[in-house]
């Protein structure tokens, strides 16, 4: 077997491993399909996450596949099943800084728990579309932070998975009105093929006029505002809050799930007189089972939120396609 490793800064690499030994409270799962997050690029760049010197973090944690072996503790769970990994309720946190990644053909899955940490995949459901139920619940649990309903002006701001993901349960939650902003031109289009009204690239056009005229206008005190109800980050540039801030409405509401390294400023007199709320939205605490409840009915607009396709052989060239801006999801498929 073979596992994907960071063994120091830009430094990864498939690694010969050992097959998992599983206790009584353990199953293990031949993976099937895993998707490459923009977390594990940034582990990448970081040169791993809780890493002991001369150690290494294993990596991947979108993962979906068949239960090869259950132990004998483990309850409701049977050889043959298929099965999304929920990681944030996996007790070693898998691909996040813990002994397992699941950038592996076998993957051992600790104090395994059906409707915990392994969640059934509904019939029919490709193993590839059942990958994206993590993704999918970050962007979802983005969505719900946001508390937005039908006949709300949204703007999501980048358009890399969890940006997509966000304008797909925007849309289907019934808010025609999402704007979404990105630098790339392939991810713009995706972003209107999902439903949002309207996709540019905010460097290219000014901002502020292109929200009032899709959004309307309002009054903050003296100073004229733009009429969008919610903003979204989903990009992480240093500009964008304080952006939002001096055009936001009155009551506006901003959540931040992109995943900031460095301190930005934020103008607190400007935040004031509008009463706006931000907050943040990380991971996905109730989400996942949501997500993949819901798969079934909203597969055929998911499945194209897949860009590229590698083997397992292949991982490390899928992770240099991930870094590029023309990429969506990128899917290593165990199977080709």
């Amino acid at each position: 077997m073979r596992v994907l490793n960071i063994h120091g800064v830009n430094d990864v690499r498939l690694d010969p491993v050992a097959a998992p030994a599983p206790g009584s409270k353990d199953v293990v799962v031949r993976v099937k399909a895993c998707g490459i997050c923009g977390s594990d690029l940034t582990y990448i760049k970081l040169g791993g996450i809780h890493r002991k010197p001369g150690g290494t973090t294993p990596i991947g944690h979108e993962a979906a596949g068949e239960i090869i072996y259950v132990g004998g503790d483990v309850v409701g769970v049977s050889v043959g099943e298929r099965v999304v990994i929920n990681p944030m309720m996996t007790s070693s946190y898998i691909g996040s800084g813990g002994p397992e990644g699941a950038f592996t053909e076998e993957l051992l899955v600790r104090d395994a728990k059906l409707g915990d940490s392994l969640l059934p995949i509904p019939a029919d459901l490709p193993y590839e579309v059942a990958a994206l139920t993590e993704p999918l619940a970050v962007a979802l649990h983005g969505v719900n932070r946001a508390q937005v309903s039908p006949g709300d002006k949204v703007v999501v701001f980048g358009c890399g998975p969890i940006g997509l993901g966000m304008i797909l349960w925007l849309v289907d939650r019934g808010i025609t009105d999402v704007v979404a902003l990105d630098l790339a031109p392939d991810r713009l289009e995706r972003a209107r093929a999902l439903g949002a009204r309207a996709a540019f690239d905010p460097t290219r056009e000014d901002l502020r006029a292109r929200l009032v005229e899709l959004h309307g206008s309002a009054r903050v005190f003296s100073r004229e505002s733009v009429g969008t109800d919610a903003y979204i980050d989903a990009a992480g540039a240093p500009n964008i809050l304080s952006d939002v801030v001096k055009m936001a409405k009155y009551q506006s509401r901003m959540v931040v799930t992109a995943a900031y390294t460095q301190p930005v400023p934020l103008d607190l007199g400007a935040m004031l007189t509008t009463e706006m709320t931000i907050t943040t939205a990380v991971g996905y605490p109730t989400e996942m089972p949501d997500v993949l409840a819901a798969l079934p009915r909203l597969r055929d607009k998911a499945a194209p939120m897949i860009s590229h396709r590698f083997p397992f052989d292949n991982v490390i060239e899928a992770l240099d396609v991930a870094r590029t801006p023309g990429s969506a999801k990128v899917m290593i498929d165990f199977e080709i």
